[in-house]
């Protein structure tokens, strides 16, 4: 018999335990850990990187919109990602499949639908909410993929710029030299299509936000 292993991540822990008991109860096939924040994923993968699904929520302390998709999926490529949210915003959804994720499910469903959900995802497909449409690609969809292409360490060095941290800072932080630091700096910009370190600045803010569209308009007006 096959153990399908699942981590939720999430900094609730009365939503975890229901969500593990609608998960496992009752099925010996699925072995359901939890972890309250990124850190404690890492700690969980570290261990035994063996994982079938990451239900990923978008709001927790350390995870700031989109980071947390972004740094899970350049960390741990194999491993598919649901995200599991309160925010049913059309656009959210779709920059979340857009960065990589497997599948969204809303926390406002019931058992079935998070069962049905979690089941198609394990089987390889795509579970994307009820009565929402990705659409077709777009202007902003072109920046979702280069902000896809960036490893752990720059989405770290990027979320750490949106900071305010200087070089040296981050540096430290981070216990690389500052020339690896502006080699990280560098490539984001390239990767980011943007020119300057300010516009990488305002990038990661506007990612943090989930204002994509700002985020676009404001890339291009700084590059016209």
């Amino acid at each position: 018999m096959t153990r399908r292993r699942i981590i939720i991540v999430d900094d609730h822990p009365l939503f975890r335990a229901a969500l593990r008991q609608t998960l496992a109860g009752g099925d010996a096939t699925v072995s359901v850990e939890e972890a309250s924040d990124l850190n404690g994923l890492n700690q969980a993968l570290e261990t035994d990187r063996d994982c079938d699904l990451v239900l990923l929520d978008l709001n927790m302390p350390g995870v700031r919109g989109f980071s947390g998709l972004l740094l899970l999926r350049a960390q741990y490529p194999d491993i598919p990602v649901m995200i599991i949210s309160a925010v049913e915003d059309a656009t959210v959804v779709r920059r979340a499949f857009e960065l990589g994720a497997s599948g969204y499910l809303h926390k406002s469903e019931g058992p079935t639908e998070i069962r049905r959900a979690i089941e198609t995802v394990l089987v390889g497909e795509v579970f994307v909410p009820r009565g929402t449409t990705l659409g077709s690609e777009d202007e902003q969809s072109a920046l979702m993929k280069r902000l896809a292409t960036l490893t752990p360490q720059q989405v770290r060095v990027l979320m750490m710029l949106s900071d305010g941290l200087m070089n040296k800072q981050i540096a430290y932080e981070l216990s690389i030299s500052e020339a690896t630091v502006k080699a990280h700096v560098s490539a984001i910009l390239q990767k980011l299509d943007v020119d300057s370190r300010t516009q990488a600045v305002i990038a990661a803010a506007r990612i943090e936000d989930g204002q994509f569209e700002a985020l676009f308009m404001t890339t291009g007006a700084d590059k016209a």
